[in-house]
């Protein structure tokens, strides 16, 4: 019997990044970490800043990196619609670096309640590139 499969769809607001078949999708949700696998039950949930990582049928993985956005699973198809989205080899170690010092000191000012919020949602955002960026040097890819 042929293993089962998925599709799996990640698209970000300027172009779809990868469409192909994994065996296994990993992201981080709303609650917590999601594994997902062929024959998952349907949902639709919001993602937060972090990364998405699919194992292939050929046993190779890989990973990348959301702003956050939306989930979608239907039994055989997985959608990951995110504002960013790259692979995590593309992502510039020092830009995140400097994001991150940058929303941090932006945090120990005095600022207002909405650029308060808007710089902890950037911060989030480096701290998850760079964890996605230590993820993939784990691997060793």
């Amino acid at each position: 019997m042929a293993e089962q499969m998925l599709r799996l769809d990640i698209v970000s607001a300027e172009e779809a990044i990868f469409s192909g078949e994994a065996e296994m999708v990993f992201v981080t949700g709303e609650l917590g970490e999601l594994g997902i696998a062929p024959g998952h039950t349907q949902l639709l949930t919001s993602l937060k800043p972090g990364n998405v990582r699919a194992i292939f049928p050929n046993k190779q993985e890989e990973i990348f990196y959301i702003s956050g956005g939306m989930l979608e699973v239907q039994p055989d198809v997985v959608t990951v619609l995110a504002d960013t989205a790259l692979r995590a080899k593309d992502i510039d170690e020092a830009s995140a670096l400097a994001a991150k010092e940058a929303a941090t000191r932006r945090l120990s000012e005095k600022i207002s309640e909405i650029d308060f919020a808007k710089a902890t949602s950037e911060l989030a955002e480096a701290i998850a590139q760079i964890r996605t960026i230590q993820k993939l040097r784990k691997r060793g890819k």
